[in-house]
């Protein structure tokens, strides 16, 4: 019998002390513990613990210690309370019933929408019949396994109905990812059928699967019958096989049923509640689980499913605006991702979104409370699960007040069973850490072409008495008091990043595979907002830089998988016991990044080394790592030329201007010097080359330097591209044009590599408007749109003077930078012939408007083009536009400037000339202080003619 004896207060001498004392024949067990770090109820469990020990012993005296219960009765009926989950749920159906069943009731809703095309249920599911029919025509049928590469599109979800109504299994192949990878999976899956797009096919991975274009081949596809196909799979067919991350090097296929994916859906519509006034978003990567229900839960439902396009998963800024276009109610994101959301500004909280679903990695309680201060009338739901087990299998409704310094995964979803055991599969107590692992109808049928590796994770053993087919995750986690589950991280090196599950150790076998390298080791730093990847390398041959291994991991593993930095090591550190030291390699990361700011990455060769010292010097700012970005640390158009000079100085390798915006970081750089890359020279600056609007182009002034917007441009955001151009003659070896035509064909066709057809967005400053009038003249001569032209302050060509003073080099470097000089011109003429240029140029020096090595040559090409664009205007002869001008005029005006700049323009704008005035002069208007008021008039201009 065991009795409890009254408690003593006394001073505890030790954290927590038992001591076990014989009187009178009975045992005396004593608990001393420290009231500040245990309380009453812990100590109270461990006690009751320890008498079921005890117990335990006592009624099988020769059983291991590991073997002997712990659990309390309670407990073990607490745990089977949290357990039961037995729901209805539409057992005898596979997602194709469910979704044919939906399109009887819905025909004519909209199922599906792309960018600006959409079906109904009734087209989409009239199309995906005609595909099923002509894949059931190739052999497809039950347990077929069809490969599907295509980009985020209509197709996408036409070819996943369409496999899965032919009886087969879906095996997404991510586009993005290497070929190397892709061939790997389309060998190991042995698909016989590879759909995909046209545009994919240019070097397509070695396979025998017969391709199938779900655009170019539509044709023959179309002729097939639009109407059901006979039932082709059941539930314990396969629905899926989604490759994942492998520890031995290569990656693994999960084989996912349909009655997994039936009661996850299932279980989603009953704790959400969608109807068919929800639209819910797909941006996840098809190759990743989380899409399996944006794909189909909406489809199943009557709801809207709403395509991202390809890349916009990644842009907060797309996204909202996608959110308030088209009304999107549920979306799902990975922490990383929506961290990235609730700080973009352009959120605002009465967008239409009614709730949010987080999943693939864990969600800080930072976050949060971030996402709940930005939108706080939106609910936050935190799901947890492997692929192994149908995605999704355990949930937890976000709580804005959340006391607690973590956020739980929540409780088992309907019909899955979550049992968290220690290392010898034995239940643990609640609030003791074990391996989580889980049981019911999710889990998957195993891993493609890996019985060991099966039989190894997918494990057979007796729970309470019952026998159990478990998933181990190798997560740890413990039950809380209340039946939540909190996730405590990972059992082994197994990670996820950004939402992708990713074996650390498939990384360092490939890495391993390089005849350069000896022993390889990756870690994830998690020093800051920003985790990342760090490979710690140990030659096993002369080495003189890592970019090598970096273009080697592209060509073999995904974007995601390839480290962020590379270090080479001596040697790799050791603990005391033999194993691999990861915490040093952590505080190596640690102290790398200490020398600077967020992102810092040392140089790692003497090339980048250099490189730094030369940015060091320009921006005054130190240390620089090779990811920092040139213009957030400052840069500015000025910077980037002497930048540029310095570096083809110091490394004797001539680089355009345009490298630098295309790869504003040391380390892209340095590759493209590595690899002794002559860039071909193009009139096309990639200011700011990213974001979904159409693409806005500015014509130079009369120098000819396209960077002088650089200051403007970035004040129209990141969904606006902006490319400045530049004029021929300024680089060596170039000539000048002497007519505004030619520089107007020189830019156009350039700009129509980027963007071939219309409607076209042109803008150009002073010299630069007169071009822009003139490309906008010759596109309408091809029968191409312009939906936006705006001059900058541009005299018209008439008004100005027939002949003009002839201007050396001083004079014109004098009109560019006069305004930072103390002398005036007049004062410079006064000085030796020889000597006033040379003054000119070193005080424009001292004061870093030109860049140290900028001399007379160079002068005199910039004095060429400037004569050149000179002599071009006087002799333009504009014809009228049959268009719109969109006219800023300057605020101030200079001496020996018309007072009205406009005037004259509304007689060439044949459908009217809008006037905006700016602040500013005609010299300065585009630079701050008064670029931010220029670029918020020219954005709304834009937007009204995008509208």
């Amino acid at each position: 019998a065991v009795s409890s004896l009254e408690p003593e207060s006394t001073i505890a001498k030790f954290d927590l002390t038992l001591s076990i004392a014989d009187q009178d024949g009975e045992l005396v067990c004593d608990w001393e513990y420290c009231t500040d770090l245990f309380c009453t109820e812990t100590i109270t469990r461990m006690a009751e613990h320890f008498q079921v020990l005890l117990v335990g012993i006592l009624d099988d005296p020769e059983q291991s210690l590991s073997r002997l219960p712990l659990l309390t009765e309670a407990e073990r009926q607490q745990l089977l309370a949290w357990n039961r989950t037995e729901t209805d749920y539409p057992k005898d159906k596979t997602i194709v019933d469910l979704f044919q069943e939906q399109v009887e009731k819905t025909p004519d809703n909209i199922a599906v929408v792309f960018e600006d095309r959409e079906l109904t249920y009734g087209e989409l599911n009239g199309r995906a019949n005609r595909l099923a029919h002509y894949l059931m025509a190739l052999g497809v049928g039950a347990e077929t396994l069809v490969g599907i590469c295509v980009e985020r599109s209509l197709e996408m979800v036409i070819g996943l109905m369409g496999i899965l109504k032919a009886g087969g299994a879906y095996v997404p192949l991510d586009p993005d990812y290497p070929a190397e990878r892709l061939q790997f999976m389309l060998e190991d899956a042995r698909v016989p059928v590879l759909l995909t797009q046209s545009a994919l096919l240019e070097d397509p991975p070695a396979s025998d699967a017969q391709t199938v274009c779900l655009d170019s081949d539509w044709e023959a596809i179309a002729g097939y019958s639009g109407e059901n196909p006979a039932r082709r799979s059941g539930p314990k067919n396969l629905a899926y096989v989604i490759y994942t991350s492998g520890s031995t090097g290569v990656p693994k296929g999960v084989m996912n049923t349909h009655a997994g994916i039936c009661n996850l859906l299932s279980w989603m519509q009953d704790a959400y509640g969608l109807t068919a006034a929800d639209s819910i978003l797909q941006k996840n990567p098809f190759s990743f689980d989380v899409s399996v229900s944006e794909f189909f839960l909406p489809l199943l439902v009557g709801a809207r499913l709403t395509v991202a396009k390809p890349g916009g998963h990644q842009d907060p800024g797309y996204l909202v605006k996608l959110i308030e276009q088209q009304g999107i109610t549920t979306l799902h994101f990975v922490p990383s991702m929506l961290q990235a959301f609730v700080q973009d500004p352009t959120l605002k909280t009465g967008i239409p979104l009614r709730r949010v679903i987080c999943g693939g990695e864990a969600l800080p309680v930072e976050l949060e409370k971030r996402f709940f201060a930005a939108l706080p009338s939106v609910a936050l739901h935190n799901l947890y699960g492997p692929t192994e087990a149908a995605v999704d299998v355990t949930y937890w409704t976000c709580q804005q007040d959340n006391p607690s310094n973590s956020v739980p995964i929540g409780r088992p979803i309907a019909n899955i069973r979550i049992y968290i055991l220690d290392t010898h599969h034995n239940p643990t107590p609640p609030g003791v850490p074990g391996e989580l692992c889980i049981a019911g109808i999710g889990l998957a049928r195993g891993y493609l072409n890996r019985p060991e590796l099966t039989a190894e994770k997918f494990i057979e053993v007796e729970v309470f008495g019952k026998p159990e087919r478990l998933y181990k995750t190798g997560d740890l986690a413990r039950w809380l008091p209340d039946g939540n589950i909190e996730y405590l991280g990972r059992m082994d090196h197994q990670i996820k990043l950004r939402g992708f599950r990713i074996e650390l150790g498939e990384i360092e076998a490939t890495l391993s595979r390089h005849e350069a390298v000896k022993e390889a080791v990756v870690i994830l730093y998690r020093g800051d907002d920003n985790p990342r990847l760090a490979a710690y390398v140990t030659p096993a041959m002369s080495m003189d830089d890592t970019s090598g291994l970096r273009l080697w991991l592209k060509d073999r593993l995904p974007e995601y998988m390839v480290p962020a930095s590379f270090t080479m090591l001596d040697e790799i550190p050791l603990t005391p016991n033999g194993k691999i030291d990861r915490k040093a390699l952590s505080r190596l990361s640690s102290d790398e990044r200490s020398l600077s700011g967020k992102g810092f990455v040392a140089p790692r060769d003497t090339v980048e080394l250099q490189l730094a010292r030369i940015w060091e010097e320009i921006l005054n700012a130190r240390p620089i790592g090779i990811r920092d970005n040139f213009f957030e640390l400052g840069g500015h158009s000025l910077l980037a030329i002497r930048l540029i000079a310095h570096m083809e100085q110091a490394l004797g390798k001539k680089l355009p201007l345009a490298a630098l915006f295309q790869s504003a970081t040391i380390e892209g750089l340095a590759v493209s010097i590595r690899q002794q890359m002559e860039l071909p020279w193009s009139p096309l600056i990639p200011i700011q080359p990213k974001g979904s609007r159409p693409p806005l182009f500015f014509a130079p002034p009369w120098t000819g330097h396209g960077i002088a917007y650089l200051e403007l441009a970035r004040y129209f955001g990141k969904e606006q591209p902006f490319y400045g151009l530049q004029a021929s003659g300024l680089e060596k070896g170039q000539k000048p044009h002497t007519k505004i035509e030619d520089v107007a064909a020189l830019f156009l066709d350039a700009l129509q590599t980027i963007q071939p057809e219309g409607p076209y967005h042109l803008a150009g400053w002073s010299f630069g408007g007169w071009v822009a009038i003139e490309m906008a003249r010759q596109l309408r001569d091809q029968d191409q749109e312009v939906s936006f032209l705006g001059l900058l302050d541009s005299v018209l060509p008439s008004k100005l003077p027939k002949e003009y003073p002839e201007q050396d080099e001083v004079d014109i470097l004098m009109g560019i930078f006069g305004h930072n000089i103390p002398l005036s011109l007049e004062d410079i003429r006064q000085m030796e012939p020889d000597g006033q240029l040379t003054y000119v140029i070193e005080h424009c020096q001292r004061l870093d408007l030109l860049p140290p090595e900028f001399g007379r040559e160079d002068a005199q090409r910039l004095l060429r083009v400037s004569s050149a664009h000179g002599q071009a205007e006087r002799n333009y002869q504009p014809q009228p536009y049959q268009g719109k001008i969109i006219f800023f005029q300057a605020a101030e005006k200079l001496p020996g400037m018309d007072s009205d700049s406009s005037s004259g323009w509304d007689e060439f704008a044949t459908r009217g000339l809008d006037i905006h005035q700016v602040p500013g002069n005609h010299e300065n208007m585009v630079f701050d202080p008064h670029a931010r008021v220029l670029a918020e008039k020219l954005k709304r201009c834009l937007e009204m003619a995008e509208s």
